[in-house]
């Protein structure tokens, strides 16, 4: 009974992780980060577990990429820049970088 109870708790703990990775995935795409961004393959830019990579324990790396989230950036992956995007809500832009850094 126990048992059954723990993977229940499990499973549902689970299946509110993966909601939240899809619900970070779909504000990804609805701001077009994925036109130039994959998760796990580079397109234009790097891709988003290279990023979490570099920036592993970093400990300021959550405001320093929001900062370049909303302002672009260019010269740190390559010559292509990354263009503004000023109208994305802070909010926003820190849940796709929180999201992005816990990709392993």
């Amino acid at each position: 009974m126990m048992f059954k109870l723990m993977m229940t708790a499990a499973s549902a703990a689970l299946m509110v992780l993966s909601g939240a990775a899809s619900a970070n995935e779909a504000l990804a795409q609805k701001n077009a980060c994925l036109s130039c961004h994959g998760i796990d393959k580079k397109i234009v830019g790097p891709a988003y577990k290279e990023v979490a990579k570099k920036y592993a324990g970093d400990k300021t790396a959550k405001d320093k990429l929001v900062a370049k989230v909303k302002a672009g950036g260019k010269g740190v992956w390559g010559p292509i820049p990354m263009p503004p995007n000023p109208n994305l809500k802070d909010e926003d832009a820190e849940t796709l970088v929180k999201w992005i850094l816990s990709l392993k």
